[in-house]
């Protein structure tokens, strides 16, 4: 690229994110935003001097000028922003997204048409907002075997179950909470059903652990079980509540990549992660365990991912071949293992008659079900005589917890089962 040519630059989208970049954009005078495609465009921004001459409600516009060196693309969604983002790489534009669902359903035919074209598609900031994680894996980390990703990827989920620990109370009292102060959408599903989590680890987890990961064959599993009671438990225990995106290596070349609740030591670093914070914890060879934390959301924090991306881009711009960590090399599909032929230790919390022998039968019926118990907590007597009754097991097949669930749901001594929530070993 000559030195006077500035980089004309296409934004599809000016929501929070979108204002971000324009923002941080201002200080960057070779880099020129053309067009920005907007819902609105009476829509009042919070942008100072904006031209509104360059908004336009047509986004085709922006991908079909043959000016624009770059696409932007900051909307979420697979429709139209998959339509956008192929026909801009098929007029040979490079992109910048933010969009975690259109990677995690749509990256494998969208990177096999970049490569074809020789065009960039670069998403910093769809994994974990303002924490630098992708070019740190593809550049500083790339003579690693990575092994095992443990993060926290969901700013909501983390500021809700922080909240219920720190001040034991409902899921549903700091959902309403967590919505009144703009953390939590007025439909949270995305966020606190795990949606979010999951498409990020399936990028995450591509590029981590080299191997293209299915969406679809992700087990997932949200907050909404989790009770001021498994927390108070939890905690008793040595453990907090996290919602951990995993993703390891196994025996055979097999690969197990979920997205649940995990009770966390207090004495592993993710479990000081509060708030609206995210964390990513890499472990692999020679490196060791590595972790990143910071903002993983808002405006600035992942506009600063964004414009990273766009200055990757310049400087490439005018080569002819794409630098390596810029291009996409993960063509074998990952084998992954279904949740049912994992195994962890669990945490079980019971509601049982205050009879004599429950808990021997409890224990009996573990054993019989190949499951080793590593603590039982016995807490006081509640309504119509009943007791709380808490087990942390050994690590034990899911399948065999399952079996043993199901029976101890059959027992005429057992009011309930409360939860089930995997303990991260």
């Amino acid at each position: 690229m000559s030195e006077n040519k500035k980089v004309k630059l296409g934004l599809i989208g000016l929501g929070t994110v979108g204002t971000g970049v324009v923002k941080v954009l201002a200080d960057f005078p070779d880099i020129e935003i053309k067009k920005i495609a907007v819902k609105n465009i009476n829509k009042k921004r919070n942008i100072e001097n904006l031209d509104m001459s360059i908004l336009t409600t047509d986004p085709f516009e922006i991908v079909n000028d043959p000016e624009i060196d770059v696409v932007v693309e900051v909307i979420g969604g697979i429709s139209p922003a998959y339509e956008l983002l192929t026909t801009a790489v098929k007029n040979r534009k490079h992109i910048v997204t933010a969009n975690k669902e259109l990677l995690a359903k749509k990256g494998e035919p969208l990177f096999k048409l970049a490569k074809e074209y020789n065009v960039a598609i670069l998403y910093e900031a769809a994994i974990a907002g303002g924490i630098p994680i992708i070019m740190p894996i593809k550049t500083t980390l790339a003579g690693n075997k990575i092994n095992k990703i443990e993060a926290i990827l969901n700013g909501t989920t983390n500021y809700i179950l922080t909240k219920m620990e720190k001040n034991g109370v409902s899921y549903e009292e700091v959902l309403k909470e967590a919505q009144e102060l703009g953390y939590a959408e007025t439909d949270p599903t995305g966020d606190v059903e795990g949606y979010d989590s999951a498409y990020k680890i399936a990028t995450l987890a591509t590029i981590g652990l080299n191997r293209r990961v299915d969406i679809n064959k992700i087990y997932r599993e949200g907050i909404t079980k989790i009770s001021a009671n498994d927390m108070k438990f939890a905690k008793e225990l040595g453990y907090k509540i996290k919602l951990i995106a995993l993703a390891r290596l196994l025996e055979n070349d097999k690969v197990d990549v979920r997205v649940h609740p995990m009770l966390v030591s207090v004495k592993d670093c993710l479990s000081e992660i509060n708030g609206v914070t995210n964390s990513v914890v890499l472990e692999g060879f020679p490196v060791g365990r590595v972790m990143m934390a910071g903002p993983g959301a808002g405006e600035f924090p992942t506009a600063s991912s964004v414009v990273g991306d766009i200055l990757v881009i310049v400087k490439s711009i005018g080569s002819e071949k794409l630098l390596p960590m810029m291009e996409c090399h993960h063509s074998v599909a990952a084998n992954q293992i279904d949740i049912k032929d994992t195994a962890n230790k669990y945490y079980i919390s019971i509601t049982a008659a205050n009879t004599t022998g429950v808990i021997g039968a409890v224990g009996e019926i573990c054993g019989r079900h190949n499951i080793s118990l590593a603590s039982v907590l016995q807490k006081g007597i509640g309504k119509e005589n009943t007791a709380e009754i808490v087990i942390i097991t050994e690590i034990c097949k899911e399948s065999d917890v399952n079996s043993a669930i199901e029976e101890l749901k059959n027992n005429p001594h057992i009011v309930r089962i409360n939860n089930l929530i995997r303990v991260m070993e």
